[in-house]
């Protein structure tokens, strides 16, 4: 993948960032980097860090971040990573601060919990993902943090994630899995141009963030990996995420909001997400997957350049009862499907609760979704669109999607669902086919909205 002439600089200098973005950018891929150099610059080895894959890094990261805290009010810093493996524990980043991977360094997460801080729940899931109680804090963490870039010449940070997902198969694990990469309550994010494997959980997870942007990345886990997922945008707002590989066991990306009374409470959206040209391969999950977490609402998404293929489901979108919140306002074009059980499905029945607190009256709504411009070959089942009976899907949009599917007689499942179909095989069922006046308007209405139309 060619890297933008902006990134090549953002490399070669490990610069300061600001973002200046359109008034109708709406979250585009379309920011304009203001670069500026970081006029200091420290080596990990300058404090006793040894890339021998077995010594324990996790105080000379910790120490050499706090060092480089020291220039945030001076133009920021640099902490070089050289070729070597870097076995470390968790530690967190600080404002004005490129963390910089050079070819061939490995930062390797520890297997030791012990060497994992402990922390309280987000507010907004009020309890662990994976058990109640506390989590294990991610492997490298931004709290509260403005202006901070992970970067570098295609190194590679790698969770190590096995024995999490050993714990989590035997339910033996004492708090929730950790991530990878985490910034909550940050802002001017860049990750970029670096290899991510074997995360615990997520891989990368921006929550309550806004203006971040994720390119040129490649991310796996194996198949077998337990509810792994790659990039997880979160409660945050004005993210890109493009050019980038993405291949996990669970959902390669899955876009959240917080979790029933929890996220209605906390009431942060995600909200202007823009999605191009990225490779996704899902094993039990979704390519692209939103919810089931929603509470606090998902809107204003354009999804575009999609490759999917060898994967359980292409695109998803996740509630059930008790969520409240909303997803719409999404628009998902220029599509290639490749060998996918299930190429679309939006599901009103999906997904556990975080307690018995949660409000069984509380229902979400899904509006104005729009799929257009999809090809996709050796299909199983093109679609299930299973909505709610108290709050049905409305407002769904097919047009110019051909899918080859292997089994016709069942390619469409429907109910509670009301939408719109144009030049679409093999032809969806009839709850997609709505003929009132204004359903034809929807895919033109939302591609207007991002500066584009669908022509119909």
């Amino acid at each position: 993948m060619k890297m933008p002439v902006a990134l090549l600089q953002l490399l070669a200098f490990g610069s300061a960032i600001g973002f200046v973005i359109g008034e109708e950018s709406n979250g585009k891929c379309d920011y304009t980097l203001s670069l500026n150099p970081r006029p200091h610059s420290v080596s990990i080895l300058e404090f006793g860090a040894v890339g021998d894959g077995k010594t324990l890094n996790t105080i000379a990261f910790q120490n050499a971040i706090f060092y480089l805290k020291s220039f945030a009010d001076k133009g920021g810093a640099k902490l070089y990573v050289p070729p070597g493996k870097w076995l470390t524990g968790s530690f967190n980043l600080t404002s004005h601060l490129t963390l910089f991977l050079e070819k061939g360094a490995v930062i390797l997460g520890s297997q030791n919990p012990s060497h994992w801080d402990v922390v309280e729940p987000l507010p907004s899931y009020g309890r662990g993902i994976d058990i109640p109680g506390e989590r294990y804090r991610s492997l490298i963490n931004g709290y509260m943090l403005h202006d901070v870039v992970i970067t570098g010449d295609n190194g590679t940070i790698d969770g190590q994630g096995s024995i999490w997902w050993d714990w989590f198969n035997s339910h033996s694990l004492n708090h929730s899995r950790p991530n990878l990469v985490e910034f909550v309550d940050s802002d001017y994010v860049v990750v970029s141009n670096l290899t991510f494997l074997n995360a615990p959980a997520y891989s990368i997870h921006p929550v309550y963030c806004s203006n971040v942007l994720v390119q040129n990345i490649s991310v796996s886990a194996p198949p077998e990996s337990p509810c792994t997922a790659g990039i997880v945008p979160d409660s945050s707002s004005n993210l890109c995420i493009e050019d980038s590989i993405i291949k996990m066991g669970h959902d390669a990306i899955a876009l959240k909001s917080g979790w029933d009374e929890y996220g209605i409470a906390y009431n942060r959206h995600t909200t202007g997400v823009h999605i191009r040209r990225v490779n996704l391969q899902s094993s039990s999950g979704s390519c692209i997957a939103f919810g089931s977490e929603m509470s606090g609402g998902i809107s204003d998404v354009q999804v575009e350049q999609l490759h999917l293929h060898n994967s359980f489901s292409g695109i998803e979108f996740r509630t059930t009862k008790g969520r409240g919140g909303y997803i719409k306002r999404i628009i998902i074009s220029d599509v290639e499907l490749e060998s996918i059980s299930r190429a679309f499905s939006a599901i009103g029945d999906r997904g556990s609760h975080p307690d018995d607190k949660y409000d069984p009256y509380a229902l979400p709504q899904l509006d104005q979704i729009t799929l257009q411009n999809v090809i996709g070959t050796n299909i199983t089942i093109a679609g299930n669109f299973t909505g709610i009976k108290e709050s049905p899907f409305t407002s769904i949009c097919l047009y110019n999607v051909s899918l080859s599917v292997s089994a016709s007689s069942s390619s469409w499942v429907c109910s509670n669902v009301i939408g719109h179909s144009e030049f679409v095989y093999p032809e969806p069922c009839p709850e997609l086919k709505s003929s009132y006046s204004t359903s034809s308007l929807v895919c033109y209405s939302l591609g207007n909205y991002y500066g584009k139309s669908a022509s119909l």
